[in-house]
Parts: structure tokens; sequence; C-alpha cells
């Protein structure tokens, strides 16, 4: 049987509700939407529940697309919605 890996922490929190749960318990979120790479990385977790509730669409360039609209000031939820809206246009075509 594979041992314990050392360093591993045995309880994590989950990032989207902040429920502390044992870590065999969690499902690992990698925000780059490949978890299967794993040189370099540290993960984040999710609690079974909030894992469920997550779309598991493929995200490709959604990332890019995010940093490409994040400016440095500050923005309204409205104002980035709308720029949003806009790159995705810009980008993809109108959505059908």
């Amino acid at each position: 049987m594979w041992g314990m890996r050392l360093g591993r922490a045995e309880h994590v929190t989950c990032i989207a509700c902040g429920l502390t749960i044992v870590r065999s318990d969690a499902r690992e979120y990698d925000k780059e939407g490949d978890r299967w790479s794993r040189s370099g990385k540290e993960f984040e977790y999710l609690c079974k529940a909030c894992y469920r509730e997550l779309n598991h669409q493929p995200r490709d360039e959604l990332e890019a697309l995010l940093i490409d609209i994040e400016q440095p000031i500050r923005m309204t939820q409205e104002e980035f919605v709308h720029r949003y809206n806009k790159r995705v246009k810009e980008r993809y075509g109108p959505v059908e």
C-alpha cells in the first residue's frame, strides 16, 4: 500500500464554504483545470458538497480571459460582467 506522504496536512479547509475537513474526504481543486499535472503545484481543496456544485465543463482560456479583463483599477461587479461579455463576444462571437 502507499504510505502517507510526508508534509501533507491531515486537515484542509474548503475554499468555497470554509469548512475544515479531513484531507481524505476533500477534493483537490486546481484553478488551471489540470489536477493531473502535479509538478510544482500546491492544490486547494473543496468539501464534497461544494465540489458537486462546481461546473465541470472545460475552462480552456478562462484564466487568461479573466486576467485580461482585470485592470489595476477597482470596478463594480456590473462593470466586470460588462467587460467579460464584451471580451467573450470579441474573441468568440455572439452567444447563440
